[in-house]
């Protein structure tokens, strides 16, 4: 059998649909968080099941071309460094859970406490480090504008997927077949 190489259809389709509904969430669906150009998003919740269902490259892919096309649609520019943050969350937070199998219709409590352990973790790295020190090193932004900013980011990225990450993943669960559930009968 031969291996195929990059993308398969299944995860390009998933990448344009998931970054059309990222965009959409990111651009109508946040709450100022009173802390400038940093606001509670919904978009990251839905990032976190596509990249639970899909894997971390999808899901980075989502994140980096949602969050560049709003960037771009509602400023007339990209700031780079928060968008290369958000693909960092889906990747870091990818390739940690990518053998919790957390859409396989059998979400136990365990595995809602991972996905969320995980996706603080990432958060974390995406906001608190990735996000402040790209501002640093990209725009020259002043260090304490920036971290404060990360930081908020993470606090209301990690709060926002808690809740609503962990309900849609539960909910999508609800319409996988559990593995092993079907018996053959005689």
């Amino acid at each position: 059998m031969k291996q195929q190489k990059g993308l398969s259809t299944r995860a390009v389709v998933a990448t344009g649909i998931g970054a059309a509904v990222f965009l959409i969430l990111f651009k109508f669906v946040a709450i100022p968080t009173g802390i400038p150009n940093t606001q509670v998003n919904v978009a990251q919740a839905w990032d976190a099941l596509v990249t639970a269902i899909f894997g971390p490259i999808v899901g980075g892919l989502v994140a980096f071309i949602g969050h560049a096309l709003n960037d771009a649609i509602s400023y007339g520019s990209v700031w780079w460094s928060w968008v290369i943050a958000d693909a960092v969350f889906a990747l870091v937070f990818g390739f940690a859970i990518k053998r919790l199998q957390l859409t396989n219709g059998d979400f136990t409590t365990r595995k809602a406490v991972l996905f969320n352990v995980w996706q603080l973790i990432g958060n974390i790295v995406a906001w608190s480090i990735v996000a402040p020190l790209g501002d640093i090193l990209i725009f020259s932004e002043p260090a304490t504008k920036v971290f404060l900013q990360g930081f908020v980011a993470t606090g209301v990225n990690f709060v926002s997927t808690l809740i609503l990450g962990t309900i849609i993943l539960a909910a999508y669960n609800k319409t996988q077949v559990k593995r092993g559930s079907l018996t053959k009968e005689d």
